[in-house]
């Protein structure tokens, strides 16, 4: 089901690019044209619907129709150049090649060109909406409303908040979360912004070493995000005070603060953000570091067309036998778009935990808070930690 939802949310991304609609393929008569394309089938690709590519896919050629040797035009085994190259773009030329890697035989990719185009128009495009717009957003928000202060008087009192590996795993999280995406923002932006800027000798040696740490930090961050899951899971599972904390705002557009436990429903939402977009960024980002050994889409795409989804979405039967580099554009794609998500909640979940809210950074900075703090935001939390240190206090042994 995983699989599924990665693959049903990245098909979706794809309508936008207008390739496929709801309109049933045309199959125009080509016998004036000799089974070329025709003038309908052009005008049909710019409305946008699905034309049949048969015409194309199946002229490759036929070897045992090939004159013979000695006579003129024989040694074409059958195959122009033009049906030997669209053989080799639809791939189903006979290629021999030295190299018997998975992906030695594909020397034309098809979709490439597609790619290239959603990489360098939507993603970019949208991407930088998406961040520049939250980063506003956070700004008027901080104009409108300014800093969430502490209401009442401060005790002066600390509890505990984190325990030192609770804070380790939360800043090695949030440090290699920041490397990887300042350097996957410098590979993806670097061609149309940082090159002009910068030049191309400037910006190769910064993209080799962008690449270099993107590739190795990745490892810190699936690790920490599975440290993070392991310690705090059982506190972000949903109860009933979600509801009512949600129902009120988390008390940030209000005086007063609803009843929350260690964790409230606003800091489980951004936990389960981070957990699920970030696994599922790992197993994106695994698939680009070993392409020939894991490959996700061919097997998703399977299950969607057996689910129905994809005729659901007007898509089609998707094509399962993807080349190792359609694999991998899909799976860049994929890691981009969600990189982009998580990015926008991260930058939010930062302004809270540092200029939105007094006293919210000593929760991870020191790993202690204001009781005070701790009382507005999540009393339910106080009064079990008080709970517990109410019987060491009584079983105490009285200094003599």
């Amino acid at each position: 089901m995983f699989r599924t939802l990665i693959a049903l949310l990245l098909t979706m991304s794809f309508v936008t690019m207008g390739h496929a609609q709801d309109a049933p393929a045309t199959v125009p008569d080509r016998s004036a044209t000799g089974g070329a394309q025709t003038l309908e089938d052009i005008l049909a690709r710019q409305r946008g619907e699905k034309v049949d590519n048969g015409f194309r896919s199946d002229a490759t050629g036929d070897p045992n129709n090939a004159a013979a040797p000695s006579n003129q035009l024989g040694t074409l085994g059958g195959a122009s150049d033009p049906e030997l190259w669209r053989a080799l773009r639809f791939g189903s030329a006979d290629i021999t090649a030295s190299n018997n890697g998975p992906a030695a035989t594909t020397l034309v990719q098809d979709g490439g060109m597609r790619w290239l185009r959603f990489r360098q128009g939507p993603l970019l495009t949208y991407g930088s909406y998406l961040l520049g717009g939250t980063l506003l957003l956070l700004a008027l928000f901080y104009l409108v409303r300014g800093r969430i202060r502490i209401d009442g008087v401060k005790t002066g009192h600390k509890i505990e908040r984190f325990k030192a590996i609770e804070r380790f795993g939360h800043w090695l999280l949030a440090g290699s979360f920041i490397l990887l995406g300042l350097t996957g923002l410098i590979s993806l932006f670097g061609r149309k912004f940082l090159i002009p800027t910068f030049g191309h000798e400037a910006f190769s040696t910064l993209a080799v070493a962008s690449k270099w740490v993107h590739n190795n930090v990745s490892w810190a961050f699936m690790i920490a995000l599975v440290m993070i899951f392991v310690m705090w899971v059982i506190h972000n599972l949903p109860d009933r005070t979600d509801i009512n904390w949600l129902l009120k705002g988390g008390g940030i557009f209000s005086k007063g603060h609803p009843p929350a436990k260690k964790f409230n429903a606003g800091q489980k939402l951004i936990f389960w953000s981070v957990i699920l977009l970030g696994a599922s960024i790992s197993v994106s980002g695994l698939s680009l570091l070993f392409p020939f050994e894991i490959n996700i889409f061919a097997a998703t795409f399977a299950k969607l067309n057996a689910f129905g989804i994809s005729e659901l979405l007007g898509l089609g039967e998707l094509r399962t036998d993807l080349a190792p580099h359609e694999e991998m554009q899909y799976a860049q794609l994929w890691h981009a778009i969600v990189s982009f998500v998580l990015m926008a909640i991260i930058f939010a979940h930062i302004y809270i935990g540092t200029l939105g809210m007094e006293g919210a950074y000593d929760a991870m900075g020191s790993g202690e808070v204001e009781e005070q703090w701790a009382r507005e935001h999540h009393s339910l939390w106080v009064d079990e930690v008080k709970a517990k240190e109410k019987p060491n206090t009584e079983n105490a042994t009285p200094a003599e």
